[in-house]
C-alpha cells in the first residue's frame, strides 16, 4: 500500500505527482519549489499534498512506499523536515508568516527536502501573502512549499503564477461508498446514502457514517422547508439552526482548548499549586485570542455546512421538477421533496437557492449569524 492509495478518484493527480517525484530523484528536471493543490471541499487537497511530501522524503523504492520511517513520520506530521501549517482562526497573520518563512529557510536535517505544507493558504491576510510571495520567489535550493486552497483564484495572482498547479476533482460517489465499506466497515446501504449526502466529500461522508448525531443534525436541517409555514415557525427554525451550530462549535472548541491550555501552562512552568511564573500572562492571552478566533471559525463553518445541506434540498427539488437524469443528493427524502415540488415552482426554487448563497456571503462578511439566518428563513418562506 503506497501513500497515494488514499487519494480516492484522483488517478490523473497521482500520475502527475509520481512523475514529479521520479524526475526529482533522477535529476532529469528541475524540482518545482512551489506547488498549489486546489479542489472542492472533500476532494483531498491536504491528503494529496501530504502524500506528495511523504514520497519526496521517502527513503525506499518506489518512492512513497508507505512503510518506511520517513513515510510514516510525514503522514503523522512528525518528520523533522516537514512543517505543517493549519490556520486555526479566521486568518493567518503576517507575523506568523514571517516566522514561518524563517523556519522554512533552514537546510534539511536528515530528509531530502525541507517541506512546508500550508493548509488553507487562502486564509493568509494580504500582508501575509506578500511576505509569503518573497519566499516563494526566491526559495532556498532544498525548500519546497505545498500550498492548499479551494481554487487558484483564492490566492493572489503573484503567488499562484509561481506555483505548479495540482487540480483535484470531487471523488465519484461510487468510490467514496467503496471506501466507507472496505476501510471503515460501514454497511453498504448506509455508506451509499452518506456518500451521496456528502456529495463526494470523503471527510464529511465519514462523519455522517460514523456519528448518528451528525446525521440527526443534517436531518433537522433538511426538515426546515416543511416547517416554514408562517413567520413564527420561520423565526424558530432560524434560531434552531444557529443554536445547533453554536453548540457544535462549543463542543469542538472546549475539547481543543482544554488540551492546548494545559500543554501551554505546563510548558510555561506552572507550579504544583497552579501558579504561573511572572511574564507568562501575555503568552496565555495570545493563546486565548487564537482560541476565540478558532471558535468563531468553527461556528461559521458549521453554519455554512448547514446552509449547503439546505441548498442540496432545493437542488434536488429542481432536478425533480425538470426531470433531470441525475442522482439526488437526498434520495432518501423523496416524500418531502415531492411535497415541496407540488408547492413551489421551479422559479421559486431558484430564488431560494440564490437566497441561500446570498446568506453565505453575508456570513462571510461577518454579519450577525442570527439576523442573517432569520432573513434567509423569511425569504425561503415567501420565495
Amino acid at each position: 500500500m503506497t501513500v497515494f492509495d488514499d487519494l480516492v478518484g484522483q488517478r490523473p493527480v497521482v500520475a502527475q505527482l509520481k512523475a514529479a517525484v521520479a524526475a526529482a530523484r533522477e535529476g532529469t528536471g528541475g524540482m518545482t519549489h512551489a506547488w498549489l493543490f486546489t479542489g472542492p471541499p472533500g476532494s483531498g487537497r491536504e491528503a494529496a499534498a501530504s502524500a506528495f511530501a511523504a514520497a519526496l522524503q521517502c527513503t525506499e523504492e518506489p518512492a512513497g512506499c508507505g512503510y518506511c520511517a520517513a513515510c510514516h513520520q510525514v503522514l503523522a506530521g512528525t518528520h523533522a523536515d516537514l512543517e505543517v501549517v493549519r490556520p486555526q482562526g479566521l486568518s493567518y497573520s503576517v507575523r506568523a508568516t514571517r516566522e514561518l518563512v524563517l523556519r522554512a529557510a533552514a537546510r534539511p536535517s536528515g530528509g531530502r527536502w525541507q517541506i512546508v505544507l500550508f493548509e488553507d493558504a487562502d486564509r493568509a491576510t494580504e500582508a501575509a501573502a506578500n511576505a509569503l510571495l518573497k519566499a516563494i520567489e526566491e526559495p532556498p535550493p532544498k525548500t519546497v512549499w505545498l500550498l492548499c486552497a479551494p481554487s487558484p483564484d483564492d490566492l493572489v495572482m503573484t503567488i499562484r503564477s509561481r506555483c505548479r498547479l495540482v487540480t483535484l476533482r470531487t471523488p465519484p460517489v461510487e468510490d467514496v461508498t467503496a471506501l466507507l465499506v472496505q476501510r471503515d466497515g460501514v454497511e453498504p446501504e448506509l455508506a451509499r446514502v452518506c456518500a451521496q449526502a456528502a456529495q463526494g466529500d470523503i471527510a464529511r461522508a465519514r462523519q455522517l457514517a460514523g456519528d448518528p448525531s451528525v446525521r440527526a443534525r443534517r436531518a433537522d436541517v433538511l426538515a426546515v422547508p416543511a416547517r416554514l409555514t408562517a413567520v413564527g415557525p420561520a423565526a424558530l427554525a432560524a434560531e434552531s439552526l444557529v443554536k445547533t451550530a453554536e453548540e457544535e462549535a462549543k463542543a469542538m472548541s472546549e475539547q481543543l482548548n482544554e488540551s492546548e491550555t494545559a500543554a501551554m501552562r505546563q510548558a510555561l512552568g506552572e507550579s504544583a499549586k497552579g501558579r504561573m511564573p511572572r511574564g507568562t500572562a501575555g503568552a496565555l492571552k495570545d493563546l486565548e485570542d487564537r482560541q476565540k478566533s478558532r471558535a468563531t471559525r468553527i461556528k461559521r463553518d458549521a453554519l455554512d455546512r448547514a446552509l449547503l445541506d439546505l441548498a442540496s434540498f432545493y437542488r434536488d427539488l429542481l432536478a425533480l421538477q425538470f426531470g433531470a437524469r441525475v442522482p439526488l443528493v437526498n434520495g432518501d427524502r423523496s416524500r418531502e421533496l415531492g411535497d415541496q415540488a407540488r408547492r413551489i415552482t421551479p422559479e421559486g426554487a431558484l430564488r431560494r437557492l440564490d437566497s441561500i448563497m446570498a446568506c453565505r456571503e453575508r456570513l462571510a462578511a461577518n454579519v450577525n449569524p442570527l439576523l442573517a439566518v432569520e432573513a434567509l428563513m423569511m425569504e425561503l418562506r415567501t420565495g
